[in-house]
């Protein structure tokens, strides 16, 4: 009887483990479209472009942030494009207008997507210069995808408020929280609601994110749980970061704390630039400040410079800024 008891447990505990989306058989050769990027696996990711209006001199390619998708990057696109960049955001798997929406995708397939989307736009538009830029888990995504052996080369990386909260800056009950609820009943959703968090001072940009059909308003626990696994592998990768790198930071960020961005930071080569906006929240570019982390990002992309002035030169990063 002990016996069957404890296979029924096993068999109980094996059923109820964190849900993940699987790599397809790699039987296609991947297309990207002006609508969709179709992969080796057979998934299509929708892809939103906004070319250069005017003479194009770089490329950004957009990751966006948890729960949210491709469109999150209107409005700083639709500015670049006057200035000639380009920018192309696409759904990652599991998020916007994919398929198994709400399902976690492990890091490897997050990031042969990106990479694959790298390809393919330096394909259609060989010597222009491509930079990635990452909000939030996107800038997860951007940290592990070019810390990868073999990823293609490109001009640098561009970090809005990354998400590098991990499992090294969660405490003992929270890990062991977040990994019970996760194996047991990883179809749970926890409510958001009454924990007093703003990801921005843009009311109605957030009232608009919340009509949204297509931002995720309830996310499973089995979701949660990979992402903080994402966020462990990007904080890992850090002292792994070659290429240039712009990290921008709101003081009021109330998604990502302080303490693991400003550890993430002071392990990063010296050569990055850091931003700290003091009037910024998590969502830099959709703040009521936002047109000034335009500003910044294009300017970065032509000459390397910070015309706002924000940028940190002395540490600790938030001095006087706690």
């Amino acid at each position: 009887m002990r016996a069957i008891l404890l296979l029924l447990i096993a068999m109980t505990l094996i059923a109820c483990t964190p849900k993940i989306q699987k790599a397809g058989l790699e039987n296609n050769k991947p297309v990207l479209t002006d609508t969709a990027l179709f992969t080796s696996d057979g998934h299509r990711l929708p892809v939103k472009i906004w070319p250069a209006g005017v003479e194009e001199k770089a490329i950004i390619i957009a990751v966006h942030g948890f729960n949210d998708y491709r469109n999150g990057f209107s409005f700083p696109a639709s500015w670049w494009m006057q200035h000639g960049i380009s920018t192309y955001a696409y759904d990652q798997r599991g998020f916007g207008e994919t398929e198994n929406v709400g399902i976690w995708a492990p890091v490897e397939l997050l990031v042969a997507d990106l990479e694959t989307l790298v390809r393919e736009v330096q394909k259609k538009k060989p010597g222009i210069p491509v930079y990635l830029l990452g909000e939030s888990m996107g800038g997860a995504v951007v940290m592990a995808a070019v810390t990868k052996p073999g990823f293609p080369p490109v001009s640098g990386a561009i970090l809005s408020a990354p998400a590098v909260w991990g499992w090294e800056s969660l405490n003992l009950g929270y890990r062991s929280l977040l990994w019970t609820t996760a194996h047991t009943i990883p179809y749970f959703k926890p409510s958001s609601r009454g924990l007093g968090v703003r990801a921005s001072d843009n009311t109605p940009m957030l009232q608009n994110l919340g009509a949204d059909p297509f931002f995720i308003k309830n996310t499973r626990i089995d979701s949660i749980y990979g992402l903080v696994g994402l966020m462990d592998h990007a904080y890992f990768s850090a002292e792994k970061m070659t290429l240039p790198t712009l990290v921008l930071y709101g003081a009021n960020d109330q998604i990502i704390p302080k303490k693991p961005v400003e550890n993430v930071v002071s392990r990063l080569p010296e050569s990055a630039d850091i931003v700290l906006y003091k009037e910024g929240w998590h969502l830099l570019m959709r703040d009521l400040q936002a047109a000034t982390v335009w500003r910044d990002i294009l300017s970065w992309t032509e000459t390397g410079t910070i015309p706002s002035g924000n940028k940190v030169t002395s540490f600790p990063l938030f001095a006087g800024n706690s």
